[in-house]
C-alpha cells in the first residue's frame, strides 16, 4: 500500500517548517502536501534548544517555539497543518529513495510517491565513534541536534547541580550551551582542539572578548588538545574524561559539540553532491528538475561571491524554504536566490551580528573593553565581511547595506579609523551595484545581468534581515 502527493517535504527541520508556511501561502491545495519526519512532532525552532529550552526558569517547552514564531510569522501547531490539509507523516524514517521512480520507500515498507520532492533532511550531529573515542552512549553524555536530546541534556543537567561539565567543541553548540550551563549554576570546562572559540568566523581578538567574559563567569579554557577516553564508573556513567595533553577533567556531564555533518545518503548515486551538500542552482533545484534541496544539506550558489556555498544557520534554511517554494510555485515571478550570508548568536547578555564573507585582511573597530565591538574583512581591495556584537537596530542595517554593496577601500588605516561610521556612512549614499563573480563549473546556475534594481532589491532584504536579527536578538521571549 502507499500514498501519493503532489509535493512533498522529507525531513522535519526549521525549512521544513518554513516551506509549508510558504506552500500555503502560494495556495498549495488541501492534500497536496505532506511533510515527512523521523521527530515525532511538526518542525519547530531549533535554536530554542540551546537557548530557552536550558533556562533554569520559565525555559521555553513546545507549542511555544514552533515553527515559524522565529520570524515573528504564524505558529505552526499541528492544528495549523490539520486546518491547512498537509499531511504530516511523523516518527517515520524512509529508507530509500528513488528519485526516477519518484517514489520513497519507508522503513515500515511504505511507498510515498511524489511529483516534486523537497529535500530537507538536515544535517546530523558528529559522533565521538568517528573520531575513535567510544562512550556517547553513557546516559551522561549528551549531543545537541533535537528536541530528544535537548531533554536528555535537561535531564542530566538537573541530575548534577553544583557538578561538573565538560564541553567538548569550541563553536556555536559549545558556546551556547556552556553559556546555559553556567546560567544552571554549573561547573564548566570547554575543550577544543583550536587556540580560540569559535575558530571558523572570530578572529583571535574577538575570541579573546568572549572567552574573557566567560572566564569571569567561571568557565575554563583547554585549548589545543582533544578528548581521547573517558572513566567510567561500574553504573557505565562517565566520572572524567582525559585529554591527549596527558590531563584528566572531572565530568559529572559531558556535551559533545563537534560538528554536523548533511544528511546525503538516501541520494548518493542520484543527485549531484558537491561541498557535502546536495548541489542545487538558484532555484534550489537539484541536478533533477522534479527534486529541490534546502537548509543545512543544500550547497548553493552565492552570487555575491560567486561560489557554491553550504551554509550552516537557521536563517539560511529560513529563505532557502521560502525561495524554493516560490520557485515551484511560481516560477515565472522567482529570481535567482540572492542571499548575503548571515549569522548570528545571543549566549549570556552578548548579540552579535556577522555579514558576508570572513576572508582576506581584518580590521578591527570598537571598544575591546566595552560593550561595542566590530570587525571588516578585507579582500581584493573590497569589503566583503563585517562583525558586529552591541550594534543598535540602525547600526545593523547599516551593516547589512554595506557588506551587501562591497564598497571598495583604499585606506585600512582610515578604514579603521573611522569603524562603524563608515558603514553608517556608505549605507546613506545612493546604490551602485557592487562588483559580482560568476559561479564557475556550475551547468545548474541560471546567469543573468545584474542590474541597478537588484541591487536596490539585495540591499532592501538585507535591511530586513538585519531589523529583524536585532528584534529577534533583544525580544525577552524565552525561545
Amino acid at each position: 500500500m502507499g500514498r501519493a502527493f503532489v509535493y512533498v517535504i522529507l525531513g522535519g527541520g526549521v525549512a521544513a517548517g518554513y516551506a509549508a508556511l510558504e506552500f500555503t501561502k502560494k495556495g498549495v491545495s488541501p492534500g497536496e502536501l505532506c511533510i515527512i519526519s523521523e521527530e515525532t512532532v511538526p518542525p519547530y525552532e531549533r535554536p530554542a534548544l540551546s537557548k530557552g529550552y536550558l533556562l533554569p526558569e520559565a525555559p521555553a517547552r513546545l507549542p511555544s517555539f514552533h515553527t515559524c514564531v522565529g520570524a515573528n510569522e504564524e505558529k505552526l501547531t499541528p492544528k495549523w497543518y490539520k486546518e491547512h490539509g498537509i499531511e504530516l507523516i511523523l516518527g517515520t524514517r524512509v529508507k530509500s529513495v528513488d528519485v526516477r521512480r519518484k517514489t520513497l520507500l519507508t522503513a515500515v515498507g511504505e511507498t510515498i510517491s511524489y511529483k516534486i520532492l523537497i529535500i530537507a533532511t538536515g544535517a546530523r550531529a558528529l559522533k565521538l565513534e568517528e573520531f575513535g573515542v567510544s562512550g556517547s552512549d553513557a546516559e551522561n553524555v549528551c549531543y545537541l541536534r533535537d528536541l530528544g536530546d535537548a531533554n536528555r541534556v535537561v535531564d542530566v543537567m538537573q541530575s548534577c547541580a553544583s557538578g561538573n561539565a565538560v564541553v567538548i567543541g569550541g563553536g556555536y553548540i559549545g558556546m551556547e550551551c556552556a553559556a546555559s550551563l553556567v546560567t544552571n549554576r554549573i561547573n564548566v570546562t570547554m575543550v577544543f582542539p583550536e587556540v580560540h572559540c569559535m575558530a571558523r568566523l572570530f578572529t583571535p581578538k574577538i575570541a579573546s572578548y568572549y572567552e574573557g567574559y566567560y572566564s569571569s563567569k567561571g568557565v575554563q579554557f583547554v585549548k589545543g588538545t582533544v578528548l581521547t577516553s573517558f572513566e567510567i564508573d561500574p553504573s557505565g556513567k562517565i566520572t572524567a574524561v582525559n585529554l591527549r595533553d596527558g590531563s584528566q577533567l572531572p565530568a559529572d556531564m559531558v556535551v559533545v559539540g563537534i560538528g554536523i555533518r548533511p544528511n546525503t545518503s538516501l541520494f548518493e548515486g542520484q543527485l549531484t553532491l558537491e561541498k557535502g551538500g546536495i548541489k542545487v542552482n538558484g532555484q534550489m533545484q537539484t541536478s533533477n528538475t522534479s527534486v529541490y534541496a534546502i537548509g543545512d544539506v543544500a550547497a548553493f550558489p552565492v552570487k555575491l561571491f560567486g561560489e557554491t556555498r553550504r551554509l550552516e544557520h537557521v536563517d539560511s534554511a529560513r529563505k532557502t524554504a521560502k525561495h524554493a517554494v516560490s520557485a515551484i510555485m511560481e516560477p515565472e515571478k522567482t529570481d535567482e536566490f540572492d542571499y548575503l550570508p548571515f549569522f548570528y548568536s545571543r549566549f549570556f547578555t552578548f548579540s552579535w551580528q556577522f555579514y558576508g564573507d570572513n576572508a582576506g585582511e581584518v580590521v578591527h573597530f570598537g571598544d575591546y573593553s566595552g560593550n561595542t565591538i566590530g570587525a571588516y574583512w578585507i579582500s581584493k581591495g573590497h569589503l566583503v565581511g563585517s562583525f558586529l556584537e552591541g550594534g543598535t537596530k540602525e547600526e545593523y542595517e547599516a551593516l547589512a547595506k554595506t557588506t551587501r554593496l562591497k564598497p571598495a577601500i583604499d585606506d585600512i588605516t582610515d578604514l579603521e579609523r573611522q569603524g562603524l561610521g563608515f558603514a553608517v556612512t556608505v549605507s546613506k549614499k545612493p546604490l551602485t551595484p557592487p562588483p559580482s563573480d560568476d559561479v564557475s563549473g556550475s551547468t545548474l546556475v541560471l546567469e543573468r545581468p545584474l542590474f541597478a534594481w537588484h541591487a536596490t532589491a539585495g540591499v532592501i532584504t538585507a535591511a530586513s534581515i538585519a531589523a529583524f536579527a536585532y528584534w529577534y536578538g533583544r525580544r525577552r521571549r524565552r525561545w
